[in-house]
């Protein structure tokens, strides 16, 4: 259980990281990313976009195998 919270987690400081270039592909404006702006800065929490690039990794980890 912890393994899966900590992949998770770092799933989404490097997605979060990656923003502003993943945008300009459409990841990280997707219907379930959660964006708002909190005493002057700007917070991006892009869970759709992470399950998106997963569930893709996901497919081609399983075609290599």
């Amino acid at each position: 259980m912890i393994r899966w919270v900590l992949t998770i987690f770092l799933a989404l400081i490097v997605f979060t990281t990656l923003l502003p270039w993943l945008e300009k592909l459409g990841i990280g404006r997707l219907p379930g990313d959660l964006r708002f702006k909190l005493f002057g800065r700007n917070f991006s929490f892009p869970f759709a976009s992470t399950i998106l690039l997963s569930l893709f990794v996901l497919s081609i980890a399983r075609f290599l195998k």
